[in-house]
Formats: C-alpha cells, structure tokens, sequence
C-alpha cells in the first residue's frame, strides 16, 4: 500500500487523476449526470468534482485489494475504473501544468477507482473556506461504470 497527500487547486470546481499517457480531456464528460455524481471519466482519465474552487486536501492510497466500504465516514462515495497503461498517473487540478503536476507510481493495469468526499457541508457562505477533503482508493479489478454509493445530501 502506497499514501500519498496532496493539496490541489480545485480551480473550475475539480481536479482529476489520469494515466500520464492519457490525453486527459474531460470536456464532454462533464454532463449534468457527471455533475451529480461529482465524478467525471474519459479514457484513462478521472474528474473529482469539488464543492469549492480553491486548494483541497486530496489523500491518494494504492492498495493491494478492495478496501472495506465504510460509507459512514463520508458524504458522499463514487466508484468507477481507470486504465493505467504506464507506471504512472498524474495528480492535478485542472488548470496546472502537467510537467510540474504530481505523479503516484502505480503498476501498469485496469483500477477501481473509490472516491470518499468529506467535510462538503463545511463550506463558508462565501465558498472561500471549509473542511472539505477528497480521498481516492485505488486497487487493481475489472472495468465498472461510474456510480454512486452514497450521495451527498442537497
């Protein structure tokens, strides 16, 4: 198992994780079901949609196997898959410049992808600060479509 921690710039209200060959275009997934979910895919890529657009404290843990489901903890969970063909993925916010950005070595394979959002009930009127943070599970298994497993209230 692998922990990695990272603060973002949430900017246009995401970040996003994707295979560092992958073209990374999330443009169209955006849709209104996408919005919802706060979970975008395209091709080797993930959108993590945020309830703010300033820095988020985002935790990124490659496991061995499937972790437990503990919905209690969070808000708000979405699973959905990623192919990773290289060794590695890139962690950013959407408008960072992708040679700088972060990067997790993962070994080459197909990921299920577990998104925990907390804290989204934190967020200050003016939507500046709050208590939010976004931790992604990744663990190798069999290619799903997004959905939701717990949705956030409101």
């Amino acid at each position: 198992m692998s922990l990695n921690h990272f603060t973002l710039f949430a900017d246009y209200f995401q970040f996003f994780i994707q295979d560092e060959s992958a073209n990374g275009n999330l443009s169209d997934s955006w849709n209104e079901e996408a919005v919802s979910r706060l979970l975008a895919v395209a091709p080797g890529t993930v959108g993590v949609g945020t309830v703010r657009n300033m820095d988020v404290p985002v935790s990124i843990m490659v496991l061995d196997s499937a972790p437990p489901l503990e919905l209690e903890k969070w808000d708000h969970v979405v699973d959905c898959a990623i192919l990773v063909q290289g060794s590695r993925i890139v962690v950013a916010g959407c408008t960072d410049y992708l040679p700088d950005a972060a990067r997790v070595e993962v070994a080459p394979g197909m990921y299920r992808v577990r998104v925990g959002y907390a804290g989204l009930a934190s967020i200050s009127e003016d939507g500046l600060s709050g208590n939010d943070s976004y931790k992604i599970q990744l663990w190798q298994a069999a290619a799903i479509v997004p959905r939701v497993l717990k949705q956030r209230a409101g």
